[in-house]
């Protein structure tokens, strides 16, 4: 997993108007759990920003009043008209111990189902694993150059070296569908045969 520095500052007050006060500054309420204590911080929102808003997962580098955390984003919360993020959860990382966390899917290869006139379809953006952070890839990858029209990809078909799937096994993440001009084309060829 790629590596990302963000700054921080430790939080003395913690109220609402305190809390309040923050965001009219420009940066967002953080706390940072999983280590020895739990640490109240905040961070600028703008560069908090970079972090969620791209499809990579990263391993923050906390540099903390000058005080370095390996942490990863646990949970946002977002105002719910402006979708302004305006707290964060971070999960401190070890080397020792396995993470839970959400990766991209990537689909690789032209399916054999889309050769014969069926659509691709994503339906799972993104898989839950577990494991040792230096074990989780960037990005999951998986093959489809051999899926059938019609046919699918469940969670329980896959496998990664280190690392555990966590989703239910019989969700499906990829499948070929069959598209109206590919069922017009066999209803055709059917009543020509007969």
């Amino acid at each position: 997993m790629q590596t990302i520095e963000l700054k921080a500052t430790k939080r003395e007050n913690l109220g609402k108007s305190a809390t309040r006060q923050l965001r009219k500054e420009g940066k967002i309420p953080c706390v940072i759990y999983g280590g020895k204590e739990t640490i109240h911080a905040s961070a600028l929102l703008k560069d908090f920003n970079k972090l969620i808003f791209t499809p990579k997962v990263h391993i923050i580098n906390l540099d903390l009043d000058g005080q370095k955390y390996n942490v990863i984003i646990q949970d946002v919360q977002y105002h719910p008209v402006t979708d302004n993020a305006i707290h964060a959860d971070f999960l401190q990382v070890f080397d020792d111990k396995p993470i839970t966390i959400e990766i991209p899917v990537k689909l690789n290869g032209l399916a054999a189902g889309v050769k014969a006139g069926g659509k691709l379809t994503l339906e799972k953006r993104k898989l839950k694993v577990k494991g040792l952070a230096k074990n989780i890839p960037d990005i999951l990858e998986i093959d489809v150059t051999n899926l059938g029209l019609g046919k699918s990809i469940q969670v329980g078909e896959l496998n990664f070296e280190n690392i555990e799937l966590l989703n239910s096994s019989n969700q499906v993440v990829a499948a070929v569908k069959l598209t109206r001009a590919a069922r017009a084309a066999g209803q055709q060829s059917e009543g020509q045969e007969a």
